[in-house]
């Protein structure tokens, strides 16, 4: 900032103190100039007359930008009455009408600006008869002509002026305006994205410490009986935390937004993630997983011996990425809720269903996770709903009739995507793997 621009914004924040203090200096000079005027005419009653005038016309100039209206006001009506009764005096002090009017013009409503200007020309014709009787012919004329013109020019620096002013104040308000936005616009995008990264690490770390402490738990009540079992457990454990930790190391990458890909060493870069999918490419960076990833979804916790089956129905289409990844999601925080509350040895089956104009996933299960309490704690099904709703579907959870728990989520799809590959008659067969039990009390 200039010093100059520094000057004009300490003088816009002190009006009445710098208006004030010119104020006095220009009526001290009026007040003298116009004594000594009236001094040389040798007229008494106006020598007398001339500074109590001076000091009316003058004075209400101190508050001509703090209250242009009422200044106004004030100073016309002080140089009426000189007009009305000191005709045909003229002092200098009268062109404090002159600054009044431009002060109102720039400063007040555009109403008083406008009766100004009427006030004006209409007391410039009553000056020119004033100074040369109501007969004054040619002198009367040109008297209120010259005046008027003065005046409809300073009203029209006024106007520019006024102008000017009005635009720099929509500019800068519209830049404030627009800075407010920008900011709540980084605050909604911050929480946005807050949430989303909530989401993916409850989806990852979830699933992947439920199976581990499935797994965990089983092969230490079949480790007597069944070493080889706990042996199976232990590399289950190992290769879901691998690909956790894959998947954790992709997620944190993605948010360091370094341009150098993440450094991997050892098996962790080559294991597959959750469907089968290599996330530990050599960018450290992969396609998320999909709806056509459901299937290895299932197989991996049917590996940690849930017995689960798959059923596919209706003619598979292309959806967007975004949405696969929700079916994908879904289907994994449903599987891990059977996993921690669907109690020992359930039986789950997951749907997923092509629709005209819809996709629907639901898993349900005949496990007693239905009638089992919960701590409030958990944000799953949260999580379910939100995902669901950025696409404009629904998702319901509850008891099914019969006993145990089901999952329902449907999302719309486009119509004119292309049929994928996938065969739509496909139906998995179920298939089944004892499930080591555990003796502790889950609750969903």
């Amino acid at each position: 900032m200039t010093r100059w621009e520094r000057l004009l914004r300490w003088e816009e924040a002190h009006r009445f103190a710098v208006d004030a203090t010119g104020t006095g200096f220009l009526l001290l000079l009026m007040v003298t100039m116009s004594t000594d005027i009236m001094t040389a005419t040798a007229d008494a009653t106006r020598t007398l007359a001339t500074p109590l005038i001076s000091v009316a016309v003058v004075a209400p100039l101190a508050w001509r930008r703090v209250r242009p209206t009422a200044s106004a006001v004030a100073v016309y009506s002080a140089a009426l009455l000189q007009l009305a009764f000191f005709a045909p005096l003229v002092v200098p002090t009268d062109l404090a009408v002159l600054i009044s009017l431009y002060s109102v013009t720039v400063h007040g409503p555009r109403w008083a600006h406008r009766v100004a200007i009427v006030a004006t020309l209409v007391g410039s014709v009553l000056l020119g008869v004033a100074m040369n009787g109501w007969f004054g012919g040619p002198g009367a004329a040109s008297t209120a002509i010259f005046t008027g013109a003065i005046a409809l020019t300073v009203w029209a620096f006024g106007l520019a002026r006024r102008s000017r002013r009005e635009t720099i104040a929509a500019l800068v308000d519209r830049a404030e305006r627009l800075e407010v936005e920008r900011d709540q616009q980084s605050q909604i995008a911050t929480a946005a994205e807050r949430t989303r990264i909530a989401r993916e690490l409850h989806d990852i770390v979830a699933h992947s410490l439920t199976v581990m402490i499935a797994q965990a738990d089983g092969g230490r009540y079949a480790a007597d009986a069944d070493p080889a079992a706990a042996t199976r457990a232990l590399g289950t454990i190992a290769e879901t935390g691998r690909a956790a930790l894959t998947d954790m190391r992709r997620l944190l990458g993605v948010l360091r937004g370094s341009s150098e890909p993440p450094a991997s060493t050892g098996a962790v870069a080559a294991l597959p993630g959750p469907g089968g999918l290599s996330h530990g490419t050599g960018q450290g960076f992969a396609p998320q997983p999909a709806e056509s990833d459901v299937g290895a979804l299932v197989e991996q916790v049917r590996a940690s011996g849930l017995r689960a089956s798959l059923v596919r129905m209706g003619e598979p289409r292309n959806l967007p990425p975004g949405a696969g990844l929700t079916v994908y999601r879904i289907a994994q925080e449903s599987l891990t809720n059977v996993l921690k509350h669907a109690g020992p040895d359930p039986k789950v089956t997951v749907l997923v269903q092509w629709l005209p104009d819809a996709i629907v996933l639901e898993v349900s299960d005949d496990g007693r996770g239905a009638s089992a309490d919960s701590d409030g704690l958990g944000q799953g099904l949260l999580g379910m709903r939100e995902r669901a709703t950025m696409f404009g579907g629904t998702v319901s959870a509850g008891p099914r009739p019969g006993g145990g728990f089901r999952v329902r989520a449907q999302l719309p799809t486009p119509t004119d995507n292309a049929p994928t590959s996938t065969d739509p008659d496909a139906v998995s067969d179920e298939r089944t793997t004892p499930v080591p039990s555990t003796q502790d009390e889950r609750t969903r």
